[in-house]
């Protein structure tokens, strides 16, 4: 009997407390996380805006690099034909 004495002056000491804050969380969630989902969903927009906005200017700064890169690797190709020729007809 004195473990159960002991365990209903826990339950009605600490406990309660923990139990009526446990039991407004059970109530109000339903209430609560939409409000704050509705409230973040305007940041997290904004968040992948920027995302969208820094995926799409590093893809055009590749871009723009392969090209310089393409037109130097011809540009070079096309010295050492022009080398090449040089040599052979000279």
């Amino acid at each position: 009997m004195a473990l159960w004495d002991s365990v209903t002056d826990y339950i009605g000491g600490v406990s309660t407390s923990n139990l009526l804050v446990g039991a407004a969380a059970v109530v109000l969630a339903p209430v609560v996380v939409p409000a704050v989902l509705t409230g973040i969903r305007p940041i997290a927009k904004t968040v992948l805006k920027g995302g969208i906005y820094v995926y799409d200017t590093v893809g055009e700064m590749v871009s723009e690099v392969g090209e310089g890169a393409s037109d130097l690797v011809a540009e070079a190709r096309s010295e050492m034909t022009a080398s090449a020729a040089t040599r052979s007809g000279a």
